[in-house]
């Protein structure tokens, strides 16, 4: 349970978010490596468990119930029921909403005018009551209120990652457990196997997961994706002289899984400069968090890699930023939040509290005066393990290059949940044109199968954000238009190919 996200709002003394400092069961847990402490998965469950127990047991209990306004005598978050613990995540949530999630705002205006005065021009001004039994009667009962998340240490997880440190699965009643996966295939295999309830996972995955193409066949659903843009192509700093493609013939190239934009961008952009992936250049799958370290041991001469590990090596002076992927395909997207179709018809509540929190999370990273904050949050050891500088430059887009330029670019990295099924489509015309899936493709069917844009539109109408009001849109990819009607077409129109 997040509990210093749902200590007492009203309290000058609480602290609600979780920094790198935090001690609380959660953090501490997160902090540990499960290699070393040879405890299984259930052990180190039940150990957590206790921890939380005892945490929850140790503290004053609230003095609200139901409906009723916590005062600023309540303790630190300890809860009889999910009931109560949704009705302090609606209490913090209206509260924090209030100073823009500012804690020392939040706690300067408690100090100045006193809990309960503050307390008491809450509960007249906004209808608090109300609100928790509308939510309470719009969920439903949670069948799961104990997840286990996956995600990858990039930036592009940050909707997934932040919304533990800053609340937002708490709001909506859930006790997340985020965990930090080494790799893409790593988080495939635990996501097949059902030990993550949900993941992190990039945009082609749940399409070539539902279709068997280098897994198990398994139906998964993707009802959000998490970042557009957010990636670069990166070359080693011995080849400053070599910006033009055409210069790469014989060079190895790291991406961070087959079935990724990575791959597919990378594969896109050379091709158009008349090399052939496949034998003009090598292309390696590399685990994002070893990108800089091959690039430094030679072992690789650039990759297409999400952040921050593309201003990490600026950083460390190991390469430099050749282009971002924005300008390959601007609003491309890359990383997605989903889970298997088993998982959301078993657990229909579970699922749609997840979804909003993941859409609330995701709204929250697309404001760029949140970005700062953002960073700090999940730059602890726990979360990214990297310099705050580096992540700070990556979400504002204020950043070094690696050859001697500071570059302005907001929307390096943006974050939209609306998953267009003409992405899909296109993404798996790229499928069949490098050979990963062959023969007659519905295109259209398998997209909206995979990519519930309805489960996000109406959700995002729920909570107040404006959905488009189309799941389909053409494309201009280094001026080549994708028209989402003539897939097949399309695919046929590239010289370069393997189908």
């Amino acid at each position: 349970m997040t509990y210093k996200s749902l200590n007492d709002p009203f309290n000058p003394h609480s602290n609600l978010t979780h920094k790198a400092s935090c001690d609380c069961p959660l953090c501490n847990s997160a902090r540990q490596d499960p290699s070393r402490d040879g405890l299984t998965a259930g052990q180190r469950q039940d150990q957590l468990e206790n921890a939380l127990y005892e945490s929850a047991t140790s503290q004053p209990h609230a003095s609200g119930q139901g409906a009723t306004v916590h005062t600023p005598e309540s303790g630190s978050a300890a809860f009889d029921s999910a009931e109560e613990m949704m009705d302090r995540a609606i209490e913090s949530a209206v509260v924090r909403s209030v100073f823009g999630h500012n804690e020392m705002s939040r706690r300067a205006f408690l100090g100045l005018v006193g809990a309960g005065t503050a307390a008491a021009v809450f509960g007249a001004l906004f209808p608090l009551a109300e609100a928790k039994a509308a939510l309470k009667d719009s969920m439903g009962k949670l069948e799961k209120t104990k997840l286990d998340v996956g995600f990858v240490p990039i930036t592009c997880a940050t909707p997934i990652i932040m919304a533990h440190p800053m609340g937002f699965y708490a709001k909506y009643g859930l006790d997340v457990n985020v965990i930090k996966t080494a790799g893409w295939a790593v988080a495939r295999d635990k996501s097949l196997s059902n030990e993550y309830d949900a993941a992190h996972m990039l945009t082609p995955m749940p399409l070539a997961m539902s279709m068997g193409a280098g897994s198990t066949a398994k139906p998964y659903i993707m009802p959000a994706v998490e970042n557009i843009n957010g990636q670069a192509i990166v070359l080693h700093v011995d080849h400053k002289d070599k910006r033009d493609p055409k210069q790469w013939k014989g060079f190895k190239f790291g991406v961070p899984f087959e079935y990724s934009m990575h791959n597919f961008l990378l594969r896109y952009y050379v091709a158009e400069h008349g090399l052939d992936p496949d034998k003009d250049i090598q292309i390696r799958v590399v685990p994002p968090p070893e990108m800089v370290a091959n690039l430094r041991a030679g072992n690789l001469d650039g990759y297409l890699s999400p952040d921050p590990f593309n201003q990490r090596a600026v950083w460390e002076k190991v390469g430099f930023i050749h282009m971002l992927t924005k300008d390959i395909w601007e609003g491309h997207p890359c990383c997605a939040f989903a889970c298997s179709k088993e998982f959301a018809v078993n657990n229909p509540n579970t699922y749609g509290a997840l979804l909003r929190s993941i859409i609330d999370a995701t709204h929250y990273s697309a404001k760029q005066e949140n970005r700062s904050e953002i960073a700090e949050a999940i730059a602890p050891k726990n979360y990214l393990n990297q310099p705050v500088p580096v992540i700070q430059q990556v979400l504002t887009g204020r950043y070094a290059d690696g050859l001697g330029g500071v570059m302005d670019v907001p929307n390096r990295i943006d974050f939209d949940p609306f998953p267009w099924h003409s992405m899909g489509v296109w993404i798996l015309t790229q499928m069949k044109r490098w050979g990963y899936i062959k023969g007659d493709v519905n295109y259209r069917q398998i997209a909206e199968e995979v990519y519930l844009a309805a489960d996000t539109a109406r959700i995002m109408k729920e909570l107040g954000y404006t959905p488009p009001g189309k799941t389909y849109q053409n494309y201009t990819i280094m001026g080549k238009e994708f028209d989402y009607t003539k897939p097949e077409e399309y695919v046929q129109s590239f010289k370069i190919r393997r189908s």
